[in-house]
């Protein structure tokens, strides 16, 4: 093993690691993003189904 092993092998370490780190990071804040819109549509549709709903038109049904 020649000298430049020893400076290369790490260099290539290092970069692997920083290129890890970013895209990792990148990663982890669309995953929680996409759970903040998730949380904040089930939210929403909750709100939208405690609300009253109008009566459909049309002929009622009589009781005998």
């Amino acid at each position: 093993m020649t000298a430049g092993h020893f400076i290369f092998i790490p260099s290539v370490l290092l970069v692997g690691i920083v290129l890890g780190w970013i895209l990792g990071s990148r990663a982890a804040r669309d995953a929680y993003a996409a759970e903040l819109r998730r949380r904040e549509q089930k939210a929403e549709r909750a709100s939208l189904s405690d609300q009253p709903r109008a009566a459909a038109p049309g002929p009622q049904a009589s009781r005998p």
